[in-house]
């Protein structure tokens, strides 16, 4: 008698489930990947929010991946920062216990107000600061400057000599030294012309001295 009415009540319990529970309404695994609907990039980590079951919140990787135990005819809601949320509804046709499909989200474009700094607080500051201004010279005024005189000369004095002009002074030494080869500077204490001279300023001298006393 006491199995009886366990029986009975097993069968009581397991019509009232089946009553309570919707036709198509039987779990599946749901899956899929998440793209941009322009670029066909993934997105990454988009929370995904299942309407029909409290609430519940699910995340896909940084690869825009997802899976998750759901209902046929669920709603869920994706969102991510950038992009319009995406609403969806799991097919109630589903025969199979997996289901896999592809969401396509869309950018969200903002538009913000144009901004216009102005530096100055006052028109006074501004025309104060707009007569001071320094304007820079343009290309004449830059080559006129480096080909004036104080500027080639300040360049003479301060750059070094470069290869071609090392090469010019050493090739005129060496002309030099060519040309002056055969001259030969004679010694003046052998020459007679130069003792007769010097004499001669020596008696010149004592002549002086003599008038003097």
């Amino acid at each position: 008698m006491k199995y009886a009415f366990t029986l009975i009540f097993i069968f009581l319990t397991a019509g009232l489930f089946a009553q309570q529970a919707p036709a198509g309404r039987g779990l599946i695994q749901f899956s899929g990947i998440i793209t941009d609907v322009d670029s066909n990039f993934v997105v990454p980590y988009v929370t995904i929010t299942n309407k029909s079951n409290k609430e519940q919140r699910y995340g896909a990787n940084y690869k825009g991946y997802f899976s998750f135990v759901a209902h046929p005819g669920d709603t869920l809601v994706y969102n991510a920062i950038g992009y319009t949320d995406k609403t969806i509804t799991i097919p109630l046709t589903i025969k199979e216990v997996k289901y896999t499909a592809m969401v396509k989200m869309k950018s969200e474009i903002v538009y913000l107000p144009a901004v216009r700094i102005y530096p100055w607080a006052t028109v006074e500051e501004f025309t104060k600061d707009f007569l001071a201004l320094k304007i820079a010279d343009d290309d004449m005024e830059i080559a006129r400057k480096n080909l004036s005189g104080r500027s080639i000369n300040g360049k003479i004095q301060n750059l070094p000599r470069d290869a071609g002009e090392i090469s010019n002074i050493n090739f005129r030494m060496d002309q030099d030294r060519e040309l002056n080869r055969n001259l030969v500077q004679g010694n003046p204490l052998l020459n007679p012309f130069a003792w007769g001279k010097l004499m001669q300023q020596i008696f010149n001298g004592d002549k002086s001295r003599q008038n003097a006393n």
